[in-house]
């Protein structure tokens, strides 16, 4: 198996005023290129810092963290910013879809900040769209759609630069149980055609589809 991601005795330490508060205490694992993995722990418990990490949203304190063969602290904010953006999609509890523009604009958007010409990413678009079931919702803005077509948008969102990895922080949190699972399903199906899922979440439920469960608490692993 080709090994992802890799943690070696990782730590965060964030710091307010002369107080310094520590969020990961020497996190050590791996994931491997196909897995779906569930980072599951109660609020505190550091599993959206851990994603922060592992998605060079942030830094780490101490300990190092691969991408790849890539040492992510070595790299430049460039570099990091080039990850970001075409390595790693990102599906977040509270959507982060711009207002102002269609279903297929927000789809687009990241593709714009890659330089990619408008006709090529729109027609990525209008494909992701179509794959997540809304091929009728395309010129609709967010204020037209229901919480479930949201995410959908959201999941086509972060599928536009075609990532090996898609990190999912909470992505039922806001929605009904019928309609998470239907989420819940379309990100299995993107794990069976080869996408690297890692999912942060503090609900068991949703641990069911995952090859993977890491627990966190306090800071520290305690199963996995």
């Amino acid at each position: 198996m080709t090994t992802l991601i890799k943690l070696e005795d990782v730590h965060k330490i964030y710091k307010l005023d002369s107080t310094e508060v520590p969020a990961l205490n020497g996190i050590s694992l791996s994931i491997n290129k196909g897995d779906f993995v569930a980072l599951i722990g109660p609020s505190g418990s550091g599993k959206s810092t851990a994603m922060n990490l592992v998605g060079c949203l942030d830094l780490a304190s101490k300990g190092e963290i691969y991408l790849k063969e890539h040492n992510i602290k070595h790299l430049s904010e460039s570099d990091l910013a080039q990850i970001r953006g075409k390595q790693i999609g990102f599906i977040f509890q509270v959507f982060n879809l711009v207002p102002s523009l269609t279903a297929l604009e927000n789809v687009a958007l990241p593709m714009a900040f890659q330089n990619v010409p408008r006709g090529i990413r729109l027609k990525r678009a209008r494909e992701l769209l179509e794959q997540v079931g809304l091929s009728d919702r395309m010129k609709h803005l967010p204020s037209q759609l229901s919480g479930g077509q949201i995410q959908r948008v959201a999941i086509a969102r972060a599928l536009i630069n075609d990532p090996e990895i898609i990190l999912a922080d909470e992505p039922t949190g806001n929605l009904d149980t019928k309609t998470g699972d239907e989420i819940m399903k379309l990100l299995y199906d993107l794990n069976r055609k080869g996408k690297t899922i890692i999912l942060v979440t503090h609900n068991p439920d949703l641990t069911k589809l995952a090859n993977k469960i890491i627990r966190l608490k306090d800071g520290k692993l305690v199963g996995s």
